[in-house]
């Protein structure tokens, strides 16, 4: 049985427990402290943190999100690090209220409940919780679902809010031969048992501001900011808000009613729409990468809360056109989809 030991975060004076064969990462997870995270692979920054003190490792991770130098210097990632010994561990990036409001990380069968076509290529996928799940979650956060007869996992937003009949619901988008997204189309039915491990994730409202909110995302990037949206209009959130939202084509755009919907319940709330590919007949709204849409109709972002959540060129693209627009890194929050190669 491994050795447990006392792990320290700095500045914020938590203290957890961590097994030597889990990671600081996901011991944080089991015990409800949500720290700043984001491909919890080892392949982006988010949870880069300094070694205070105490004997840690790591396992295997991307020089992209941990250079060499740094490593030197005492930088380490928490979901690639085991701790042999009490540690305490100085936080770079993190959200206090957010890491206090944290909520366990559980394992739970669910069941399919619907599975619905949006367009050509998303789907809504809703799965039901048992009667006596303890499973909950945040506006905005997601879970991993286990590839069914394997080890493997995907990691998808939710796009509802939390319900007492149960229902998780997900807007993926289908990869040809996906391991997960492919059963979308030939592989699951009413009723079949998927296992989801979460909550996870940090991309919530951050309640307690006043700023504008302008949120950044296209395709199955919905999910999370629709969940979002849902939680504004639910709670009559005055706040002004906006919504670039990036499509290919007419076709790609869904969820519009629901979105005029949200609309009308908040007279503050826009619904941008633009569209990346040749021009279509009658179309009168915004053109091009939504990106770029984002640039031309924003010039004053250094007083907003700005949320993006896509894939990785479009994150890449946002954040030096933010940065050049004098937005503070304490009000970007992004949530970046990341792609298995060869698979979803």
């Amino acid at each position: 049985m491994a050795d447990t030991h006392k792990v320290r975060f700095e500045p914020v004076g938590i203290e957890i427990e961590a097994d030597e064969d889990e990671t600081v990462l996901d011991a944080a997870f089991r015990q409800g402290v949500m720290l700043i995270h984001g491909c919890k692979e080892g392949q982006c920054s988010a949870c880069k943190s300094f070694l205070l003190d105490g004997d840690l490792q790591m396992g295997r991770y991307s020089t992209f999100a941990l250079p060499d130098f740094e490593k030197d210097e005492g930088y380490v990632l928490l979901c690639r690090s085991h701790v042999y010994s009490d540690t305490e561990i100085e936080l770079v990036n993190y959200d206090e209220d957010m890491i206090r409001s944290g909520l366990p990380v559980v394992t739970v069968r669910t069941e399919v409940a619907s599975l619905e076509e949006l367009t050509h290529d998303i789907s809504q996928l809703r799965l039901r919780l048992p009667a006596q799940s303890d499973f909950r979650f945040r506006p905005g956060q997601y879970v991993d679902i286990t590839i069914p007869g394997t080890d493997e996992h995907r990691s998808f937003s939710m796009a509802g809010l939390p319900s007492p009949d149960g229902l998780l619901e997900f807007i993926i988008k289908r990869y040809p031969g996906g391991r997960f997204s492919g059963l979308l189309e030939n592989g699951l039915t009413f009723g079949d048992p998927l296992d989801i491990s979460g909550p996870y994730g940090t991309f919530t409202l951050r309640m307690g501001s006043e700023r504008r909110l302008v949120f950044v995302g296209g395709g199955a990037g919905m999910a999370p900011i629709l969940s979002l949206l849902r939680q504004m209009a639910e709670s009559g959130d005055e706040r002004e808000a906006v919504y670039y939202y990036g499509a290919r084509t007419e076709d790609d755009l869904f969820h519009l009613d629901e979105l005029a919907q949200i609309a009308e319940c908040l007279p503050g709330f826009r619904f941008v729409p633009g569209l990346s590919a040749a021009r279509p007949r009658g179309w009168t709204g915004e053109t091009g990468l939504v990106t770029d849409v984002l640039g031309r109709r924003e010039e004053h972002l250094a007083d907003c809360d700005v949320y993006l959540c896509g894939p990785p060129p479009m994150i890449d693209a946002a954040l030096p056109l933010l940065q050049s627009r004098g937005v503070p890194e304490s009000q970007i929050f992004f949530d970046k989809f990341t792609v298995t190669a060869a698979d979803d």
